[in-house]
């Protein structure tokens, strides 16, 4: 890689990086190589606790806010300037990966150790926040940009515990969630460090990717009622399946998202038959339809045209169908100065880079929605996330993390 005059005198150490990653995956570690460090567990409070000690080595100022964030922070040479932040989650699906979420905090960490360890501070405050349970209720960059809900019952835990017993397990106060949410100049811009959790950079060959925005969606369930009826004494020409109908839908969701213009995705991830006996045409099928795209616009294309494939199929099949809408998250863009800045760092350090949409929901998405905010991809080894076999190259987390810290000073010089 080529250095930049800024980041000549600041290099991240690559083997402290990486051997924070082994270290951090040994907390939670499945029999088959994945991870489980869920949300308010208690392999999720030791990894915290870990964090805090190595932040404070670090020479970082820790605390906890209301909403369980745990937070790092080191002044800026410049009293007054509002925060550049960094970080992501250490929380995990019961079967995630060595990689997802840990290495933005862990990257971050690195760039606050290489700026106490040069001797340099930035003009603005450095804040590196490892965000609560962004796997499951995503509490912790709600509470912080605002969008939180104040009625404890909306947030479905993984343990099934009551989100005011997960927060104080954590040092959080769910009576006080709202003294989480930042003021809008206390941040600058929120630059995240993730893996891509998808096979596009690997197909193109690409070290860094620049993200366009986080991705908005819309979820539907889908009520198909037809009639069940005994499979061997009904004729073809008198039936009414709900499954074969289910099946018509199935293929018109993914059709339209292929002859889209554009680049969304639909899904039909789950699907429940009733009676699901062998020897009875189904009756009823519910399924769930998943549409997720940057534009809003698409979004809405893809609704109109949802709607009119199940009053065409439903017309053919003379099964009455049903469209229930599950819930919307809208799209969360990426700011353009924060997007340029990684794409100049990505260049100066010579790394191919290419931009993409970011069609999973991260921590970014909620900050973004009140304050500048970028994301910064590396490679996911095949596309795999999520499981044992979630990799990426330690060369490239050196390379994400690199980017990230020539990022934070451009930013630093510019904002």
């Amino acid at each position: 890689m080529r250095q930049s005059l800024e980041t000549e005198l600041l290099r991240i150490d690559a083997d402290r990086l990486n051997a924070g990653l082994d270290r951090m995956a040994a907390i939670g570690t499945n029999s088959d190589g994945s991870v489980c460090r869920r949300g308010f567990s208690e392999q999720d409070v030791e990894a915290r606790i870990l964090l805090s000690g190595w932040m404070k080595d670090a020479g970082l100022d820790v605390r906890i806010d209301s909403a369980g964030n745990l937070i790092g922070r080191l002044e800026g040479s410049v009293a007054g300037l509002p925060a550049l932040v960094t970080g992501s989650h250490i929380d995990t699906v019961p079967t995630g990966g060595r990689y997802d979420g840990v290495l933005g905090v862990l990257a971050g960490l690195e760039i606050a150790r290489t700026l106490q360890s040069s001797g340099r501070s930035l003009q603005h405050p450095l804040e590196v926040i490892a965000f609560a349970d962004e796997e499951s209720t995503m509490v912790g960059c709600k509470g912080m940009s605002g969008t939180a809900s104040d009625n404890p019952d909306s947030f479905v835990t993984s343990n099934g515990k009551p989100i005011e017993d997960n927060l104080l397990a954590i040092g959080g106060d769910w009576n006080n969630l709202a003294s989480a949410r930042r003021s809008d100049d206390a941040i600058a811009a929120f630059v995240e460090l993730h893996v891509e959790q998808g096979g596009v950079l690997e197909q193109r060959g690409d070290v860094i990717g620049t993200v366009d925005g986080v991705v908005g969606q819309k979820r539907f369930t889908v009520v198909i009622d037809g009639q069940a009826n005994h499979a061997g004494t009904t004729p073809m020409n008198q039936r009414r399946d709900a499954l074969a109908t289910a099946a018509h839908v199935v293929l018109a969701v993914e059709q339209m998202a292929v002859e889209h213009p554009g680049d969304p995705v639909a899904t039909v991830g789950r699907l429940e038959v009733w009676p699901n006996a062998a020897n009875v045409v189904p009756g009823s099928v519910q399924l769930t339809v998943d549409l997720r795209d940057l534009d809003p616009s698409v979004l809405d294309q893809l609704s109109n045209a949802l709607m009119n494939a199940l009053e065409r199929i439903g017309e053919r099949s003379g099964c009455a169908i049903r469209l229930d809408p599950q819930f919307e998250v809208a799209p969360t863009p990426a700011d353009q100065t924060v997007k340029q800045a990684i794409a100049a760092s990505a260049a100066t350090l010579g790394l191919k880079t290419s931009s993409l949409p970011s069609r999973a929901s991260h921590d970014a998405q909620e900050i973004g929605r009140r304050w500048p905010m970028g994301m910064i991809f590396v490679p996911s080894r095949y596309g795999l996330s999520h499981s044992a076999g979630e990799f990426t190259e330690p060369s490239h987390c050196e390379a994400g993390t690199q980017v990230l810290l020539d990022t934070l000073l451009r930013l630093d010089r510019s904002l």
